[in-house]
């Protein structure tokens, strides 16, 4: 089995504070093929931010990540049970899940093992839904600032599983009976620099630069660069592009 990989751990509050969330049109479409709502899986939970709003419509939710700073960090609700465990090697029950989510993580698993698992703990005619979300879009100048940071600066900084993020998850094999999705969804939210400049610090690459390069933070000159065409006071609008996929067990 592919060797598991924890980096995030180190960074945990500031992707907690700074990650983007999940628009309500997300739910709306994955829920909109699930018929009985008892229990749900959410793998590679993180901060738990969709297992929360699961929570809303589930009687119980297991919330599940292999960082424990993740899951430290992650928001308590009565009915979500957050433990560590890997993704492709769990003691939940054969048949037991109605609904399986993994949200911007599904890149970092062992694509065999996770399918199998997936396929022994979710009920026949449940549903398995994974998404990620792409490079965010800002505006002409800060998106010329943004790309060139993430093509020419840190591209050699990311593991190789950020290839399946560039490629919108058509490259991540999916044993399942596949739904067509909507592909319009996007994560529309609002800015001021000083998010732009925390969520860039979240970016594993970043770490893995800083790692590198004797601490030196790649994220501050670019800021500096930004702020040319942003001023500290002023909120932009930040959208990110979504990409669905979904299947039928």
């Amino acid at each position: 089995m592919k060797d598991v990989k924890d980096i995030f751990s180190i960074q945990s509050s500031t992707y907690k504070k700074y990650r983007p969330t999940y628009p309500p049109e997300l739910y709306i479409e994955i829920l909109s093929y699930v018929e009985h709502k008892n229990e749900c899986w959410d793998c590679g939970t993180g901060n738990g931010q969709v297992a929360v709003e699961l929570s809303k419509f589930f009687r119980q939710v297991q919330a599940s990540d292999i960082s424990d700073n993740q899951i430290k960090n992650a928001t308590r609700k009565d009915n979500i049970n957050y433990f560590i465990t890997r993704a492709e090697d769990t003691a939940f029950a054969d048949d037991q899940f109605d609904l399986v989510t993994v949200g911007q993580a599904v890149h970092w698993f062992d694509f065999d093992a996770f399918n199998y698992e997936v396929k022994r703990v979710t009920k026949q005619g449940g549903l398995i839904a994974i998404w990620g979300y792409g490079l965010l879009r800002i505006d002409k100048e800060v998106d010329k600032l943004i790309d060139h940071f993430y093509t020419d600066i840190i591209a050699s900084y990311w593991d190789k599983e950020r290839r399946h993020i560039d490629n919108a998850y058509s490259s991540i094999k999916f044993d399942f009976e596949e739904i067509k999705t909507k592909n319009d969804l996007t994560i529309d939210t609002g800015w001021h620099l000083s998010q732009l400049e925390g969520y860039l610090n979240s970016w594993s690459s970043v770490q893995h630069y800083k790692a590198q390069n004797s601490g030196v933070n790649p994220v501050d000159e670019l800021i500096e660069k930004i702020g040319q065409y942003w001023e500290a006071d002023i909120k932009k609008r930040v959208q990110f592009p979504i990409f669905l996929r979904m299947g039928r067990l």
